[in-house]
């Protein structure tokens, strides 16, 4: 089969779009092959490496893919409750993987699993024509369903979806801050949280992407470029009351998402886009009443659950721009610089 894959950690100079061992699907498992994958900024993460990451070289990068199913090794079904995948079957594919064995999986919270791993990261992943997969991580398609808007769909809508409503326990009427305008997740949150009832206040980092999140519904538009001090602007935009929820994904705006909250509000992190490792002024935290929740991924129920929803057209995919596999270096450099608005794909022919 075709991949891009990279032999050693570096920049985007080190993927190569070459030949590469297609898959054999071991028992309980499907071999699919892929129309579309879609990008993470953790794909670059991993590109670039960082101290104790072990991976088996070469490596093949992407969490997210869709694609339509060759074989299935055995009959075991997507879950107790759906009817078994087979042969021809349109999918898209769940990244989260758990060992479907241990006590945290279960009890059905597989994204807690004691051997987890995300496609992609520490397994190679959908920058391929070919992937085996367990048959629990397949979600079937409708028929006439686009792989692109599956594969930008999988993993950010299940994530904002389990981050938002399960652990943060979202609820009609509340105001709900997201931290940056641009990204896939935060694209997924904003009409997750409109779903769910909140009012929607977003601050991004210029114009055209703050005009982009109130196209899918934020209320409340707020540009960090012209307001330096974005936090005093969220207050001051909700009649100085603040926010219930704050989703940040970035990390090192931690001490300003602290700042717009409520006292007893929710700061909800699924990623740390600026950085591992920052400082807050824990005297927020207490005095306040805050929480701090922090999540990844979701488990295989809310991945159907958000599936459901995006199929339905209650949520819609946000594409940025589509690459076709043999230009993914273009693909990562775009992400990474962040000139995107939603997720970007790659066509697999």
């Amino acid at each position: 089969m075709k991949a891009t894959l990279y032999r050693q950690h570096g920049g985007p100079e080190v993927l190569e779009y070459t030949d590469f061992p297609t898959p054999e699907p071991k028992p309980g498992e499907a071999l699919v092959r892929l129309h579309a994958a879609a990008l993470n900024r953790m794909d670059v993460m991993v590109r670039n490496g960082w101290p104790g990451l072990k991976l088996d070289m070469p490596h093949i990068n992407g969490a997210d893919g869709a694609g339509e199913i060759v074989s299935v090794n055995s009959p075991l079904q997507y879950s107790g409750e759906e009817p078994g995948v087979r042969a021809g079957d349109r999918v898209v594919i769940n990244a989260n993987l758990g060992c479907g064995e241990c006590d945290y999986c279960l009890s059905g919270w597989d994204n807690m699993c004691r051997n987890w791993h995300l496609l992609g990261e520490t397994v190679g992943g959908t920058y391929a024509e070919y992937i085996a997969l367990p048959v629990r991580q397949l979600y079937k398609l409708p028929g006439d369903f686009d792989f692109h808007a599956a594969a930008a769909a999988a993993l950010v809508y299940q994530t904002a979806w389990h981050s938002l409503i399960t652990r943060g326990g979202l609820k009609p009427g509340e105001t709900v801050l997201i931290v940056g305008a641009g990204g896939g997740v935060n694209t997924a949150s904003v009409q997750v949280a409109k779903l769910g009832g909140a009012q929607v206040v977003v601050v991004g980092s210029d114009a055209q992407k703050l005009a982009a999140a109130g196209s899918l519904g934020a209320d409340i538009l707020i540009d960090r470029s012209k307001n330096e001090n974005w936090s005093k602007a969220v207050f001051l935009a909700t009649n100085k009351r603040g926010v219930d929820v704050v989703v940040d994904n970035v990390g090192t705006t931690f001490m300003q998402s602290l700042r717009c909250l409520k006292k007893g509000g929710r700061l909800l992190t699924v990623g740390n886009s600026g950085g591992p490792r920052f400082e807050i002024d824990n005297r927020f935290v207490f005095a306040k009443h805050i929480s701090i929740i922090g999540s990844t991924m979701s488990h295989l129920k809310d991945f159907s659950t958000a599936m459901d929803l995006v199929v339905s057209g209650k949520l819609k995919p946000v594409i940025d721009r589509t690459f076709p596999l043999e230009e993914a270096a273009a693909a990562q450099e775009r992400l990474w610089k962040g000139e995107n608005f939603g997720k970007i794909t790659l066509e697999i022919v």
